[in-house]
């Protein structure tokens, strides 16, 4: 066999070629052994979070003292009802409760003394009544003995003197309860009348204060449903509040990626209108996927489940608007120190 010489270009060519290979084989070893140190860059919206605000109780809107774009503060009194109409109901459960008191207190305090003394001059006017007629018909008695009466005149008798017993027995238990007071019955359901009384009259003061509404927390109104006039009923919108505080990020990470990040994790987080980054912590990660999996899945089937989590934005202004788009980046340490304890 003839041996092959190979020219000096040729021999340079084939050393460029297989420094290249070794370059390339070492790059590719360091990406693969240095993923796990790589920023982890996730893509999520800011949240949409919005309060629509509504009386409790029907009625014609008085006022409506902001506008669409306004700011509001937590408390602010965004807007009110007629309060005529709860104001005459809180009077009339007022006068309610005043009545059910002056009941109570008269069955607590029993009768008066003169009244009671009315019942003990009836008591001793039926004692003279019984004595005359008891005397009666004893002389009655004797005379008939004697022939001077009649049989029927000495039954007459004996009936008035039964009727005047009768008369003093009722007397006595008229006086006897008088002295006692009422009953305790008596007493216990005046109080449970008073007590009905006062929780009507609450309910009507917790409608005259229903008649004023208040902002929940700051924000700005977006939406001015109705105007001073119109008839509302309960629970109708007249304001769709946008809440500006916290400001939340709603961001989806990968199945493959849920092991490099955690809880409490600090990332940072960059809208396409602005260069500012903003600070952030992850505060939840849902526990379940987006979507039902399959019953089986292949490796790289399961690599297409997304995670939702929640991001809190700690210094927001306001050019990060509710619904913009994000990038959120979690910086390379943390992602392997998350996947580290995962292990």
């Amino acid at each position: 066999m003839k041996s092959i010489r190979l020219s000096s270009t040729a021999k340079r060519v084939i050393l460029v070629a297989a420094i290249v290979a070794i370059i390339g084989a070492g790059w590719l070893w360091m990406q693969r052994g240095s993923r796990d140190g790589d920023a982890l860059t996730l893509y999520g919206n800011v949240d949409i979070r919005e309060v629509q605000l509504a009386f409790r109780q029907s009625g014609r809107v008085a006022q409506m003292l902001f506008d669409e774009g306004d700011h509001v503060e937590p408390g602010a009194r965004v807007a009110t009802l007629d309060a005529q109409p709860f104001e005459e109901a809180l009077a009339a459960a007022d006068a309610a409760v005043a009545v059910a008191q002056a009941d109570l207190d008269k069955l607590r305090r029993g009768l008066r003394p003169q009244e009671i003394t009315q019942t003990q001059e009836a008591l001793n006017q039926a004692l003279a009544v019984a004595r005359d007629a008891a005397r009666n018909f004893d002389r009655q008695s004797q005379l008939l003995a004697s022939g001077a009466a009649s049989q029927k005149t000495v039954d007459a008798a004996r009936a008035a003197r039964d009727q005047a017993v009768a008369s003093v027995n009722a007397a006595r238990a008229a006086h006897s309860q008088a002295a006692e007071g009422f009953r305790k019955e008596d007493i216990a359901a005046g109080q449970a009348h008073l007590t009905a009384a006062q929780a009507a009259r609450a309910q009507a003061a917790t409608a005259l204060a229903d008649t004023t509404l208040l902002a929940p927390s700051t924000g700005t109104i977006i939406a001015r449903v109705r105007e001073p006039g119109s008839m509302v009923v309960s629970q109708s919108p007249v304001y769709s509040l946008s809440l500006d505080r916290p400001v939340y990020v709603r961001a989806y990470v990968g199945e493959s990626d849920l092991g490099r990040i955690a809880p409490g994790m600090r990332v940072r987080v960059r809208s396409d209108s602005s260069d500012k980054t903003y600070q952030g912590q992850i505060g939840f990660i849902s526990p379940r996927a987006e979507f039902t999996p399959k019953t089986v899945e292949t490796t790289d089937l399961r690599t297409d489940l997304v995670y939702r989590l929640r991001i809190v934005v700690t210094n927001a202004d306001a050019a990060l608007r509710q619904g913009m788009p994000v990038t959120i980046e979690v910086d390379a340490g943390q992602a392997s120190d998350a996947r580290t304890k995962g292990r």
